[in-house]
């Protein structure tokens, strides 16, 4: 941790399109090799399959797919006396939506489809009806949590 003072934290600017401060976060996050426009184009057309398949408004699926996977808690190690303890802690709102975002794109870079646009489209689809490698890896964090409930009285002293 920083002894000196807080970073600050810079603001996000709304994507182009749905001006959505959550899809450019999204894309900065998918971005690899710093190559923005091929990851927004990668976004936007995997979000033209959702709009085809659901027949429903792509934003609303993409965001109820990022609350399907984002966590409540989650367990940190904690060393008390030459022993390390998983306490369970609750996310922060911010931290939340990253984590989420990176299990979206780590699972969906795991998948066996063709290009990653289908890969992405199949994730986010498979995060809205509660399954998939992404909702897997919330279930095991939350399951990780309440198995540790037991050190919960660590959270803060020490």
């Amino acid at each position: 941790m920083a002894r000196r003072r807080e970073a600050s934290k810079r603001e996000t600017i709304a994507d182009p399109v749905y001006s959505s401060e959550l899809v450019s976060k999204f894309v900065s996050c998918m971005m690899i090799g710093g190559k923005k426009t091929t990851a927004e184009r990668v976004f936007y057309s995997c979000m033209e399959i959702l709009k085809n398949r659901t027949k429903e408004d792509a934003l609303k699926m993409f965001k109820k797919a990022v609350d399907a996977v984002k966590p409540q808690l989650e367990v940190k190690s904690r060393r008390i006396g030459g022993a390390t303890y998983q306490v369970p802690v609750e996310v922060s709102s911010e931290r939340r939506i990253s984590l989420g975002i990176r299990w979206i794109l780590a699972c969906a870079r795991d998948r066996g489809e063709k290009s990653m646009t289908e890969r992405l489209a199949g994730e986010l689809l498979d995060a809205i009806n509660n399954r998939g490698g992404a909702v897997k890896k919330r279930e095991d964090t939350h399951r990780m949590a309440e198995a540790n409930k037991a050190f919960a009285h660590y959270r803060w002293g020490g």
